[in-house]
């Protein structure tokens, strides 16, 4: 992250939702709690994070190619325009694309509805040394249901563990998980949309059903806090990332990244060949025997 003051808590303290807080999130849309104040110092944090972060992910893609089994997958929900797709373009756009996956869960088709709701989740987990991310997720499953009365109040509720345990499972097969809460206010949902509308280039991204979503927004507010608070765990923790300003959401997700991926600690393997016989091949046009 550049230099830090040594007072500052890290991204993933300030941010982490603690477990058992269900009626309000701990942080506003428009807060900045740690990091860059101001557009012009974000952006110069990314440009100066951007080749560690790349030169971590290599690492671990490499891990991956020779047999490593860890990964991350990074985790992004939140209200319709809080910038999922953005982020995407912003901070994963920093890192080498061949080290990535993403996938993008949209209303259940009716093939996926005939599985158990974590049937196609499963199908699109990251492969080892690969960073995953989900534009939305899992977590749909326990706030559109709720509510949109889809199911009884039962079903929904006990997937909070069903999430749990699944999560705990995927991180003792060494993924590591990074979830992230896009956090913008009302006010600047409605100036995004609009802005959506009186643009003829972006119109195709408007959904007339988010203004159907945007009705409930006290309700779904009230989903996710308690999705957050119930489904933040030791292992896999929710992050609360204001949104309101772009530029801090994506200096805010880069930098998890970066914190999970020094924690991580991933190592370029070395070579399983003798380097110097291969350079003396090189120099005797590829024939072997190069070296007495």
């Amino acid at each position: 992250m550049g230099k830090k003051d040594a007072s500052e808590p890290s991204v993933r303290d300030a941010l982490r939702v603690r477990r058992g807080r269900t009626r309000s999130f701990a942080l506003a849309p428009d807060d900045t709690p740690v990091g860059p104040g101001s557009k012009a110092k974000a952006a110069k944090n990314l440009d100066e994070v951007a080749d560690e972060l790349a030169g971590l992910q290599e690492a671990l893609y490499a891990e991956g190619v020779t047999g490593g089994e860890r990964r991350v997958l990074l985790v992004l929900q939140g209200m319709d325009t809080s910038g999922k797709g953005g982020t995407i373009r912003h901070v994963c756009g920093l890192v080498n694309p061949q080290g990535l996956s993403i996938a993008s869960f949209k209303k259940p088709t009716v093939a996926e509805r005939r599985h158990p709701f974590l049937w196609r989740i499963r199908r699109e987990l990251p492969a080892a040394g690969q960073i995953g991310v989900f534009d939305r997720s899992h977590y749909e499953d326990v706030l559109v249901p709720r509510v949109e009365n889809l199911v009884p109040e039962a079903i929904w509720r006990g997937r909070y563990d069903e999430i749990n345990e699944f999560e705990a499972e995927l991180t003792d097969a060494g993924t590591t998980i990074v979830k992230c809460f896009l956090h913008i206010s009302k006010d600047e949902q409605a100036e995004r949309i609009a802005a959506r509308l009186n643009d003829p280039t972006k119109q195709w991204k408007h959904n007339p059903g988010d203004l159907n979503s945007r009705a409930k927004w006290d309700d779904y507010q009230a989903a996710y806090a308690e999705m957050l608070s119930k489904c933040s765990t030791r292992t896999a923790p929710w992050y609360v990332i204001p949104a309101n300003r772009k530029w801090y959401r994506n200096w805010a997700v880069a930098n998890l990244l970066l914190e999970t991926l020094r924690d991580m600690k991933p190592q370029l393997p070395g070579p399983d060949y003798d380097v110097e016989e291969e350079l003396a091949r090189l120099q005797n046009g590829g024939s072997s025997g190069g070296k007495s």
